[in-house]
């Protein structure tokens, strides 16, 4: 099997066909190897020790949900202290490392992640029901994002920087320095990316960590750090413990001995996360990355195919579980017709099925919430005088009814200041509306408090630059059909929101990402 070059980057959207088939190929070989250990038991990792707690609970597929693929250990507020004496036992020693050394141990996690990228984008798809492609993308995003982190490290040779001084004898410098332990706690629809991510930032940085897996994808987290451990990270710099957010995720935002928190997942718990750190009796980092209400804005001088290609793909691919998922579109009146038979003719074309499968696009759903959530929507929608253009039902017929399939929906007719153009679901569904200017979908684009991604599609030069100008988002597209409003990539595109959708201002995978994990200490010298 021919491996990709660092020229051949795999991307969510960019794969030559000779890199499809080996990336086929490779997952085909990865099932096989992988399936046979389904159904074990995986400790949690504390200063480098497998625990175990007094209960477990079973981590099933939502392709099906009879299948057993482990089981965890169900962590205590107890087993998150335990974690964070030892990350802070260990962030002395981790500090004092030049920073040299921590980039080289880091480095050596991302290529251990990149050596098994086949079984864990197997991994991957079993826990999440996201498709090949988007796995293998999870995992090398996982993969640059620690490489991205090390460069930044170097080039700026480890932020010490001499300043200025008020005369010959005097020395001033500028110092960033650790924290020491940082509580990460990672989303499902991301398992991977989205903990090697901040995890590999704080490392880097001389920091530890006690990393929280969501309950309904613990699996990545253990293998992220099974490879961690075999890169050469010491014990008790990454210690993971499983179980549920209302006390393993509790903890950490309680536990005095954690000095930053790093959270990816709803606005409610984001804030939540925010609102009980002001009540701290000292201040500590909280980066929080929630959720995106994204809209795409298709103008009259579009190209229609560009068009509806970009915004099917970004607002069912993962099955529109992604914060960047579009999932409003606002459509000028004169090519609004048009626009809609296009989209409504490729969401047809999506094939629904085991995402294992290579020619499946469109896997499950994570859980059962999930259902619940689309099917109040579909209700609402018909209920308000909305009209289902094509999808609109959970998918109950063999061989997929014992998964969580959802057929991917486009739907019409609302008004536009319905719920479904404002609240983020999370789901395979995307409404369009009708716009008489640039200036109302840009005013309606804003109205939401949500402010993370957002595209354009038009051929007239003023109206992307005024596109760019005005909307309010971290993360903007003109005319990308590889997907509308998703795309991000370390080192490239960084990935962060404004207003309700995050809380840096920084992006993730971008230039000023990796300060945060460290603070300012300004060196006077006299001689």
């Amino acid at each position: 099997m021919v491996e990709p070059t660092q020229d051949q980057k795999i991307t969510y959207a960019t794969m030559s066909a000779d890199q499809m088939n080996d990336l086929h190929n490779g997952i085909d070989q990865a099932i096989e190897r992988i399936t046979p250990k389904f159904g074990q038991t995986h400790p949690m990792y504390i200063d480098g020790q497998a625990i175990e707690s007094a209960e477990q609970f079973d981590d099933v597929s939502p392709i099906d949900t009879r299948q057993v693929l482990a089981r965890f250990q169900t962590g205590t507020a107890d087993h998150v202290r335990d974690a964070v004496r030892a990350a802070n036992a260990a962030a002395k020693s981790w500090s004092a490392k030049p920073w040299e050394e921590r980039v080289a141990v880091v480095r050596n996690i991302s290529e251990g992640i990149r050596k098994n990228r086949w079984d864990l984008s197997a991994w991957m798809g079993y826990e999440t029901g996201k498709n090949r492609l988007e796995c293998v993308g999870d995992i090398e995003e996982s993969a640059d994002f620690m490489a991205y982190y090390c460069s930044q490290m170097e080039a700026n040779a480890g932020f010490a920087l001499k300043m200025d001084a008020l005369g010959p004898d005097e020395e001033n410098t500028s110092v960033l320095r650790p924290y020491g332990v940082w509580g990460v706690i990672a989303p499902f629809n991301f398992p991977m990316a989205l903990a090697a991510g901040p995890i590999g930032a704080a490392l880097v940085t001389g920091n530890t960590v006690v990393l929280k897996p969501a309950t309904d994808t613990p699996l990545l987290g253990i293998k992220l750090y099974e490879i961690s451990t075999a890169a050469g990270l010491p014990p008790g710099v990454l210690n993971v413990v499983t179980g549920p957010g209302s006390t393993v995720g509790q903890e950490i935002s309680d536990n005095p001995g954690i000095n930053g928190i790093v959270f990816t997942g709803s606005k409610e718990v984001g804030m939540l996360l925010a609102s009980e750190n002001g009540r701290r009796q000292t201040p500590r980092p909280v980066i929080t990355e929630m959720g995106g209400k994204n809209p795409a804005i298709v103008m009259n001088s579009a190209n229609l195919e560009k068009a509806s290609e970009g915004v099917w793909r970004s607002a069912f691919g993962a099955q529109g579980q992604k914060c960047s998922a579009c999932s409003r579109v606002y459509v000028a009146a004169d090519v609004k017709d048009r626009f809609v038979e296009l989209l409504v003719e490729k969401t047809n074309q999506i094939t629904v099925g085991d995402p294992m499968d290579r020619n499946k696009w469109l896997g499950p759903v994570i859980n059962e919430q999930a259902i619940k959530t689309y099917e109040r929507a579909i209700e609402e929608a018909k209920q308000d005088g909305g009209r289902i253009l094509t999808g609109g039902r959970r998918i109950t017929e063999d061989p997929l009814r014992h998964g969580y399939f959802l057929e991917p929906t486009v739907i019409d007719g609302l008004p536009l200041d319905h719920r479904l153009f404002v609240d983020e679901l999370f789901v395979p569904l995307t409404v369009v509306g009708s716009i008489a200017s640039l200036d109302e979908a840009l005013e309606l684009s804003n109205q939401t408090e949500y402010g993370l991604t957002a595209g354009i599609f038009t051929e007239d030069e003023a109206e992307i630059a005024q596109f760019f100008d005005r909307i309010q988002a971290g993360v903007v597209y003109a005319n990308r059909q590889a997907g509308a409003t998703t795309g991000a990539w370390p080192g490239i595109n960084p990935f962060g929101g404004w207003k309700g959708s995050g809380s840096s201002g920084r992006g993730a995978g971008g230039a000023y990402y990796v300060q945060q994990f460290l603070r300012e200490q300004s060196r006077v010298r006299i001689r």
